[in-house]
């Protein structure tokens, strides 16, 4: 029998985690305002609105097939609290990430770093939301 033989991972009794999405839910100080950035600086689509005693308490976003939802900030845990710290949220798109990144500048959005390509094979760039979350735009350079 050849050595060559290739390794092939066995699947882990009980069956391990599989997701077929995922949804990222952030919590806002002001929904109006990132509901303003979400659609007309960052180019997402207002999917749904959520209300709660005719007001406007949470709102979901779609880009493509990918889900993002915001929601008011109810204060419980004091107004001043960082948000976005330690965290960020990519974005694999198959769009150009140029032309992405200078639309966001034309409607007056604020890049943390220009359009890159990484070592692993990506065209990156960051931008951070109206409450500090950073959002990451990649696109795949095969």
């Amino acid at each position: 029998m050849s050595g060559n033989i290739p390794y092939v991972p066995q699947r882990e009794e009980p069956a391990t985690f599989r997701a077929r999405a995922a949804t990222v839910s952030l919590t806002v100080k002001d929904l109006q305002k990132s509901i303003a950035w979400y659609r007309d600086v960052a180019a997402f689509m207002v999917d749904e609105e959520w209300q709660r005693d005719g007001k406007v308490v949470g709102v979901s976003f779609k880009a493509g097939e990918v889900e993002l939802w915001l929601a008011q900030d109810d204060g419980a845990k004091g107004w001043d609290r960082v948000k976005g710290e330690g965290f960020s949220v990519q974005f694999t798109t198959t769009q150009d990430v140029d032309m992405l990144a200078t639309g966001i500048k034309e409607r007056g959005g604020v890049l943390e770093s220009e359009p890159t390509d990484m070592p692993w094979g990506a065209r990156v760039f960051r931008v951070k939301d109206p409450d500090g979350y950073k959002l990451a735009f990649s696109q795949d350079k095969e």
